[in-house]
């Protein structure tokens, strides 16, 4: 194994990064996109919306499984305590709210008495909570919150590659594509 490949993810977890975070991004522009609808419309988008938030809890969950049976490449040296620490949070905020915001989606649908349909292939049904209009609305207000909350830590993961790679020089993003010096 080359000295770069050591320093690099592997191929599937580099797989799951792009997929993940492309559907995430996608994902939240259409929760945007339909709070402004109205109606009919918005619960369709919003249906979309459920369906993909299913889509990345699946391959989330794939991704751990790939992450717990493949080595993870150790951070670039060099890096202050600081911001290894804060690395390592980040990557753990990430995957809980991977996990935790589409199990809080399809709670908060349960709890509003609505299944999931799943791009029409199969319906997801309501988890076993009963009816509860008010505690539907708490969660998915929370949902929401932890969504905008993921999309800052995103801005931040972005920023975070960009400054390793382009003003530290440790080859930060090249670490996570199969291409580039990492």
């Amino acid at each position: 194994m080359t000295d770069t490949a050591a320093r690099r993810y592997s191929t599937g977890a580099m797989i799951f990064h792009w997929l993940i975070a492309i559907l995430v991004i996608m994902n939240w522009r259409i929760a945007e996109t339909a709070e402004h609808l109205e109606g009919a419309d918005k619960l369709v988008v919003f249906g979309y919306h459920k369906a993909w938030g299913m889509l990345i809890l699946a391959l989330t969950v794939g991704r751990l499984l790939w992450r717990w049976s493949h080595p993870v490449p150790p951070l670039p040296s060099g890096l202050k305590a600081w911001e290894a620490k804060l690395a390592r949070t980040v990557h753990v905020i990430f995957y809980v709210l991977l996990v935790a915001l589409p199990l809080g989606g399809w709670l908060a649908s349960s709890y509003g008495g609505r299944p999931v349909d799943f791009f029409g292939m199969f319906t997801i049904p309501v988890l076993p909570v009963g009816e509860n209009k008010d505690l539907s609305k708490s969660i998915f207000d929370a949902h929401a919150t932890g969504g905008s909350i993921f999309i800052y830590l995103i801005g931040l993961h972005i920023l975070g590659a960009l400054k390793h790679t382009f003003i530290d020089k440790n080859g930060g993003i090249f670490r996570m594509l199969p291409f580039g010096k990492a």
